[in-house]
């Protein structure tokens, strides 16, 4: 570990100057960007390596402050390969895993308590060594991460120092739970375990620091909510208070009893998810009273969550974009970098000779088509011979360009009849055609399986069926074979939806070959039905999901269609920073579920089934009313396990019904198990969901404005790889010279001059 007096020494000496000895000197100079060095081959292969990390670094968005001397450009290398960081993200995927083996094991079929009978549990060690193991991997992960950056640079590091607090606080915790033969109540290190996710993934804590800036704005909005709340459970109250005819309480007891209930009942008809049943007993007795439920719901419901998603998408959006511009500064700054020790190998002053540029570009790890798009850009100057700072940045800004991927050109055929045959199979229409003859299988089948939706598997005539299939199918393979014919294999293969339509094509051939084999060509006399391994019935019920799902290749033909699968692909691609930040969320509220409320409901005894569980401490909390918890028989639904929790957490999350999770658990437990179910709500639903939509609406907006002047043709023609980056690029600043020769003065181990 370097010491702080070689990071604030001179700039003779240390492992830091560019891997300098004692004796040696090479100094910048920030007003005329010189450099000066003695002549060496050593040195001029170094500088080579750290030109061609600096310029990886620009490409994946990462800082260069760290070290750069030979052996730690190794290292650093090493360390972002794609081996190093493929075994770093299995090692998180396992240690989150764990939870679903650890104890409350997840490992049954049913997590119904009635059916649910006792499963294997892992002896204590086995799960416990796994994790020992992983620890281990992050602890190797933190120690190079630190020695790669230097001391300096990791004080001020937030998340390495929470980094190493995580790893200190879980392994404590594990020699607690080796010691107690596994037998503790609570794990402190599940609940830290997500932090290995988020530091993983810059993009992540980007995302983390963005909606920490957003929540302050997002605050005020639901204070306005829960005042409006509060007003409207105070009319209520006095509204439908109690009194002396019994039969005009109906309001009252079911939903005003008290300020607890009142303010459930109405946050819960902000969801809509209770309505109209909260407002049927005063509704019957007074039409009148619908007012007082409609203003609530118009302006809660579609006033102000409304609005709280606006606020969200436009605060969210302008600190995302802050995010993104410091991501194009630390392109720009590793640009530059590269730039500032290659010009110590040039000719001139300020210039660097366009073979060094090819030597590092040819050990550059980057995508082969921008390889040779930059090399390409380079070669137009080996005339020259040199190219100064402008020219050097010029050919990478090829980097914040659009893969644009063109389709190979058609194979040429001598013969006039095999050339007029191309023309008719690559023409446009024929891709109508074949969606037309799709259409017209898919509508086969829902006859049929109208027609036989009475009928028992013994009773069905599936020969029928079978027989239409087989000549679809036989159409669907003399397309591709036609396509293949006037394309060629390459240009067959560079559509996404050919490769979609022929694998599935393929699929269904040989599913039809099987059924040929085993069931040789049927008659109507013979009935297969429990013939083989598996009937015909299932076979050609295998069949029609299949022939359903290549349906779905019409979606490339509609251009509407078109961008919002596009727009889908793209979420799933660019955006799994949220995606993981949501698995975060959910994971830490899965485990305090079932810190709070494992085994709190269990079914009466009288209602069980195969149980092996204990069915003591039944209370008089069980109820059978309608809309309730055990009415609706949720009972697959709770906190026994990890896996059982993370599906109650999303059937809350879509708010359809979550009253009845809330009042379940209130009643078996306590009224504060509510404030569970409403943080869940407001971090899921409202906040998260919201974030989602403005992600959804923004990637959205960019490719229509990018694509509607193209026809159906152009979209597929064209593949857009849009990122988060790509996203903002028009609103984008670019630094200026000042402020990245600026950045450079300050970098721990390039000691400029």
């Amino acid at each position: 570990m370097e010491t702080d007096g070689l990071l604030a020494g001179p700039v003779t000496g240390g492992p830091g100057d560019y891997g300098t000895r004692p004796g040696r000197r090479m100094s910048y100079s920030v007003a005329r960007g010189s450099c000066s060095v003695e002549s060496s081959i050593d040195y001029q292969d170094l500088y080579v390596q750290q030109a061609v990390v600096f310029i990886e670094d620009a490409i994946q968005y990462r800082s260069i402050n760290h070290r750069v001397d030979a052996r730690s450009l190794c290292l650093y290398r090493w360390y972002y390969s794609r081996t190093c960081q493929w075994s770093l993200g299995l090692t998180i995927t396992v240690v989150l895993l764990l939870a679903f083996v650890e104890r409350p094991t997840s490992l049954s079929v049913s997590s119904d308590p009635r059916y649910r009978t006792l499963t294997w549990e892992p002896p204590c060690g086995v799960t416990e060594s796994i994790e020992m193991v992983c620890l281990i991997i992050f602890c190797l992960d933190l120690a190079v991460k630190s020695y790669l950056i230097g001391w300096d640079e990791f004080r001020k590091g937030k998340w390495l120092i929470g980094y190493t607090m995580v790893i200190s606080v879980s392994i404590i915790d594990w020699v607690l739970s080796v010691s107690m033969v596994c037998d503790e109540k609570l794990r402190v290190r599940r609940l830290l375990r997500p932090f290995f996710l988020l530091q993983n993934s810059s993009l992540m804590k980007k995302t983390l620091k963005c909606i920490k800036r957003t929540l302050p704005e997002i605050a005020s909005v639901i204070l306005l909510l829960a005042l409006h709340l509060c007003l409207f459970t105070m009319i209520g109250m006095l509204l439908f208070a109690k009194t002396e005819d019994s039969e005009k309480n109906g309001e009252w007891r079911l939903h005003f009893r008290n300020l607890t209930t009142s303010l459930t009942s109405l946050l819960v008809l902000l969801t809509t998810a209770n309505n109209p049943d909260v407002m049927i007993p005063a509704y019957s007795l007074n039409r009148a009273y619908a007012i007082f439920f409609v203003a609530f719901s118009v302006i809660g419901t579609y006033c102000l969550m409304n609005l709280l998603t606006a606020i969200i998408y436009n605060q969210f959006r302008g600190y995302l974009l802050m995010s993104v511009q410091t991501s194009i500064i630390r392109r720009r700054l590793g640009i530059r970098a590269a730039f500032q020790v290659l010009s110590c190998l040039g000719a001139a002053e300020e210039c660097v000779c366009v073979d060094t540029v090819l030597k590092v570009m040819s050990r550059v790890q980057m995508k082969s088509y921008y390889r040779s798009t930059i090399t390409m850009e380079a070669q137009k100057y080996a005339d020259v011979g040199t190219m100064d700072r402008q020219q050097f940045q010029k050919i990478f800004e090829e980097l914040d360009k659009d893969r644009i991927k063109e389709h190979p050109p058609l194979p040429q055929y001598n013969s006039p009849i095999l050339q007029r045959l191309q023309v008719i199979f690559s023409h446009y229409y024929l891709n109508i055609f074949g969606n037309a003859v799709a259409l017209v299988n898919v509508i086969c089948i829902c006859t049929v399986l109208v027609l036989n939706s009475e009928k028992s598997t013994a009773e069905r005539d599936n020969n029928i069926l079978e027989v239409m299939n087989l000549c679809f199918i036989l159409f669907y393979l003399f397309e591709m074979c036609m396509k293949v014919f006037a394309f060629g294999w390459r240009g067959y293969l560079s559509y996404r939806n050919n490769i979609f339509d022929g694998l599935v094509t393929i699929l269904l051939l040989v599913l039809q070959i099987t059924i040929c084999a085993t069931y040789r060509l049927p008659y109507s006399q013979w009935e297969p039905s429990y013939h083989g391994a598996v009937s015909l019935w299932e076979m050609v019920r295998l069949v029609n999901m299949l022939i359903v799902f290549r349906f779905l290749r019409i979606i490339p033909d509609i251009k509407l269609m078109a961008l919002v699968a596009s727009t889908l692909l793209d979420l799933v691609k660019n955006l799994r920073a949220f995606a993981g930040i949501l698995v975060v969320v959910y994971y830490v509220f899965a485990v305090f579920g079932i810190w709070l409320f494992e085994g709190a409901i269990k079914p009466p005894p009288g209602i069980s089934v195969l149980s092996n569980t204990s069915m003591e401490n039944i209370t008089s909390n069980f109820t059978m009313e309608c809309g309730t918890y055990e009415q609706l028989q949720y009972w697959p639904n709770n906190f026994d396990d990890f896996a059982a929790a993370i599906i109650l957490l999303y059937d809350v999350m879509i708010v359809n019904n979550w009253q009845a999770f809330m009042d379940a658990y209130s009643r078996y437990t306590t009224e504060w198990a509510k404030v569970y179910f409403v943080c869940w709500w407001l971090t899921s639903s409202v906040m998260w969901v919201n974030l989602f939509v403005a992600l959804i609406l923004e990637n959205f907006i960019y490719k229509w404005d990018r694509s509607h002047s193209c026809s159906v043709t152009d979209v597929e023609r064209i593949r857009y790889e849009t990122t988060v980056q790509l996203m903002f690029k028009g609103q984008i600043q670019e630094p200026t010279e000042e402020e990245l020769l600026c950045q450079l003065h300050q970098h721990p181990h390039l000691h400029l001059q």
